[in-house]
């Protein structure tokens, strides 16, 4: 029996990201429940970018572009198991090496819909090097590249980004006081 994205349990975490609650995917989405995600930036040998266009039937943010790769984290599932979980599923490869944590921030969006509850997660971002050949799901990813840095930056103002995804790489890319 498959089951449905809107059906998978997720752990609810409250603003110190400490696990509070459980909650199928939907609900969490329709009440606006605080959960987990991991955002994984893969480059290839070169180092470019995975960057890729989400299907027109992805729950949220359907047909925009992504600098990332991942999901949600599953109820019981650490970052970083769900951080290789998801992009050797969004790439299609198996034998990825353990992505590198990166850094963690709380992602409040704008709601997507009037009247309804404001997007809320705790975002664990990665980043993996992916030598391998890919062959991206097809029910998460509609198009694919990879692009350099400038490259990316380029179509920043062009292309409609996933906000929490552009909110990571703003993070990512920002310089760190010394």
């Amino acid at each position: 029996m498959t089951v449905s994205p809107a059906d998978e349990i997720l752990d609810i975490v409250d603003e110190d990201d400490r696990v509070v609650a459980q909650a199928p995917r939907g609900e969490a989405y329709a009440r606006g429940l605080r959960h987990r995600c991991v955002f994984v930036q893969a480059r290839d040998a070169e180092g470019r970018i995975f960057v890729h266009r989400r299907t027109p039937t992805k729950l949220v943010f359907p047909s925009l572009y992504d600098m990332f790769v991942g999901g949600v984290v599953g109820a019981g599932e650490s970052y970083d198991e769900a951080a290789l979980r998801e992009a050797e599923e969004e790439l299609g490869v198996r034998g990825l090496p353990r992505p590198v944590p990166l850094f963690r921030f709380l992602y409040e969006g704008e709601p997507t819909v009037p009247g309804a509850p404001a997007p809320t997660w705790w975002a664990a971002v990665y980043e993996v090097r992916c030598t391998l050949p890919v062959d991206p799901q097809v029910e998460e990813v509609a198009w694919h590249t990879f692009l350099t840095r400038t490259e990316l930056t380029e179509r920043l103002g062009t292309w409609e980004w996933v906000p929490d995804g552009l909110a990571a790489y703003r993070r990512l890319v920002a310089p760190r006081p010394e």
